[in-house]
């Protein structure tokens, strides 16, 4: 959420280059916690990053807050490579949760050491459904590079190969994506194939959130530059977001759940709250 026109005391400032030249921008940063599950997504709860801080230290008082209010309605936090941090694995853990993450910083001994050891084996294939990719990866179990954790994790690597049709010129082309997790979920809860499918959850917070609320619900747009009003706005957007898809998915058939997008289930559903608002004459 940015601005340039306004400014208050919690906002965070940076130069940004315009179609004007060079300009200060006003803005504020969250942290959203949401819960995904199979086909379905819910906004939780959200904290401001505040100025000097970073969005880890934000996201710690965030999940003891919904650790306080939802103990039992998730087993595992997963966040991008920001997050694979000692000290945000060992607050999770410490709730009886197990934590993963993005594994991408190419200094780090846990990446060496599991690059390594992933040249020296044999991958597993199987196929994934989403996107008809074929998957090769690596399990890598006991991992003990990562010192300041202080226990051992599991590291799984993936090369991934699939086709995508390009947009400008419709054409497919065949691509190959890498990824890399860390995590402390055991070989025994989780296979290999899980652990992929968890992983690539996390984008449908990307989606669902953030995407979604920006583009279809203006959660990004500033009603009232106050800190207590935006806080509010955000929140009664996730909520409005959350009312709309629990109506959706618990009053709608499957097939009509398929047949049609959630934008035009918005529009008929505006359309007969508009259609029962008697309007004022006007003379």
């Amino acid at each position: 959420m940015s601005t340039y026109l306004r400014c208050c005391e919690s906002c965070l400032s940076r130069r940004v280059h315009t179609a004007d030249g060079e300009r200060e921008q006003h803005y504020h940063r969250y942290v959203v916690a949401s819960l995904v599950g199979e086909d379905f997504h819910l906004c939780l709860d959200m904290e401001e990053i505040g100025r000097g801080e970073g969005e880890v230290v934000a996201a710690l008082r965030l999940i003891e807050r919904v650790h306080a209010a939802y103990p039992r309605a998730y087993d595992i936090v997963m966040g991008d490579a920001l997050y694979a941090q000692a000290p945000f694995f060992q607050a999770v853990l410490a709730q009886g949760k197990h934590a993963l993450a993005v594994l991408k910083q190419e200094e780090r001994n846990l990446y060496e050491d599991a690059m390594a050891l992933c040249a020296a084996s044999e991958p597993v294939s199987f196929e994934r459904l989403e996107g008809r990719r074929s998957v090769q990866a690596w399990d890598l179990h006991e991992m003990t590079s990562w010192e300041s954790l202080g226990r051992p994790v599991r590291v799984v690597r993936t090369l991934e190969k699939g086709s995508v049709r390009r947009q400008l010129d419709g054409k497919v082309e065949e691509m190959t994506c890498e990824w890399m997790w860390v995590t402390t979920l055991p070989a025994a809860g989780a296979s290999v194939r899980t652990v992929v499918e968890l992983a690539h959850s996390r984008w449908d917070i990307e989606n669902h959130t953030f995407n979604e609320g920006a583009n279809e619900w203006h959660m990004n747009h500033v009603y009232c530059h106050e800190p207590a009003a935006m806080r509010a706005m955000l929140l009664l957007t996730m909520l409005a977001m959350n009312v709309f898809r629990a109506f959706v998915r618990l009053n709608l058939k499957p097939v009509l759940r398929g047949r049609y997008t959630l934008r035009h289930i918005m529009q008929l559903a505006t359309a007969e709250i508009y259609a029962a608002t008697p309007l004022a004459a006007s003379g």
